[in-house]
C-alpha cells in the first residue's frame, strides 16, 4: 500500500484527533497525564504551523489519514525536543510507517537545531518501544523534568549528533 506523508492542514484536524484518541484508548492513555488528552489534540494544525520549531506529520492513504507524528520544544527548550504523538491505526502498523514519520520528524529536529529529542510512551507499546530503540533512543530511570505526561511509564532519549 502506498502512504503519503505530509504537514498537517486544518483539513485534518478531526481525523487526527480521532486517530489520536482512538490509538491511546487502546492502549490505556486515557485521560489527564497521556498524550491523547492533551490540549493541542483538538486542532493541531493550529498548534503545529508552518513557521515555527515545530512540525507535524499526517500519513495518509487514498486521501485518507491513517497516523501521524510530530515535533515539537520539550517543555520550552532550544536544545531538547520531543517526538509527538505518534499514533498509527492498527491497519497502518508493522509497514514501516512509523518508522518513516519518525525519521522524517528527527530530520526535521536536526534541522531546527535540536541537540536531543525525548520522548515518554507507555510499556504496553512494545512495537513503538522496539521501533524507538531501533532509532537510537536509549532509555530513562524517569522522566525529564517538566513532562506533562505523567501517566507514562517509559522515557526514552536520543542525541541528534547520532545517526
Amino acid at each position: 500500500m502506498a502512504y503519503t506523508i505530509e504537514k498537517i492542514r486544518p483539513e485534518h484536524d478531526r481525523d487526527i484527533c480521532r486517530i489520536i484518541k482512538r490509538v491511546g484508548a487502546e492502549y490505556g492513555a486515557v485521560g489527564d497525564g497521556f498524550g491523547p488528552a492533551d490540549e493541542e489534540v483538538l486542532c493541531m494544525s493550529r498548534h503545529y504551523g508552518r513557521n515555527s520549531n515545530r512540525i507535524y506529520l499526517v500519513a495518509t492513504r487514498d486521501g485518507q489519514a491513517v497516523g501521524g507524528g510530530g515535533i515539537a520544544a520539550f517543555n520550552g527548550s532550544s536544545t531538547i525536543c520531543e517526538l509527538r504523538k505518534l499514533f498509527l491505526l492498527a491497519e497502518s502498523r508493522g509497514q514501516g510507517l512509523g518508522e518513516a514519520l519518525a525519521l522524517k520528524c528527527l530530520a526535521h529536529a536536526k534541522a531546527m537545531g535540536y541537540t536531543q529529542c525525548y520522548l515518554d510512551t507507555l510499556s504496553s507499546m512494545k512495537a513503538a518501544i522496539s521501533l524507538y530503540e531501533k532509532l537510537g533512543f536509549t532509555h530513562l530511570r524517569a522522566p525529564l523534568d517538566g513532562t506533562n505526561h505523567h501517566g507514562c511509564d517509559v522515557w526514552m532519549i536520543k542525541e541528534l549528533s547520532e545517526g
